[in-house]
């Protein structure tokens, strides 16, 4: 059996960091409704916020990912909880932008390694990293980021793993934003914190512009 092409991998990879150096912040959505899907992420891409991670935690997810691709001029659109290879199937299919995974099982790693899909693993620990590395993924979700130790962790890391990047998500907040970001090996972060859910259903869009132009504007 054959692996994984190197250059299919590293071309990959080199997209995927860009993309995140790019974004610095990317909300991750859990939609429940699919019908305010567009108007939150046009929301978010006029505060400046054009990376948007649509979770498959709810029956909602897919549908509003697809629409927001369709109908967001702007947007850069990816799919987060991919569990198994049929996500990732569903992310290729539609022609979403990346896609983000809490782990990083052997199964759906080596999916992924043949899916040819912008694709973030989650790790916690020094074996998880070594597993997704063997697999030519060197970018990582570092999840639930906080839970898992926080910024010292991921400090930590950078010693034995000096080569990889990751996108710390989970237990994140506006006002420590800026302190994972100025770690060298942080390309970007993500949380729920850009889109409050109260916001999101009650429909106060311009509330969500302002707080995402406001973050963006406390890291230039």
């Amino acid at each position: 059996m054959s692996g994984p092409d190197p250059k299919h991998s590293n071309d990959m990879s080199s997209n995927t960091r860009a993309l995140l150096r790019s974004a610095r912040l990317i909300p991750v959505l859990t939609i429940t409704d699919a019908g305010t899907a567009v108007p939150l992420a046009r929301a978010l891409v006029a505060g400046g916020v054009r990376t948007l991670e649509i979770t498959l935690r709810t029956a909602a997810g897919a549908a509003a990912a697809t629409a927001i691709l369709e109908q967001v001029p702007g947007a850069i659109v990816g799919l987060g909880t991919v569990l198994t290879a049929a996500d990732l199937a569903l992310c290729r299919e539609r022609g979403f932008h990346f896609a983000f995974s809490p782990g990083a099982s052997p199964a759906l790693l080596d999916a992924a390694a043949k899916a040819g899909v912008a694709f973030v693993p989650g790790i916690q620990t020094a074996s998880e990293i070594m597993a997704c590395l063997e697999r030519g993924f060197d970018t990582m979700k570092f999840f639930p980021a906080v839970p898992a130790g926080g910024i010292a962790a991921v400090k930590a890391l950078a010693g034995p793993f000096p080569n990889v990047g990751f996108c710390p998500t989970g237990g994140i907040s506006e006002s420590d934003t800026a302190a994972w970001l100025s770690l060298p090996n942080v390309l970007a972060v993500g949380g729920s914190w850009l889109a409050p859910p109260e916001e999101v259903a009650r429909g106060d869009w311009a509330a969500i512009t302002a707080r995402a132009s406001r973050a963006l504007a406390a890291l230039s």
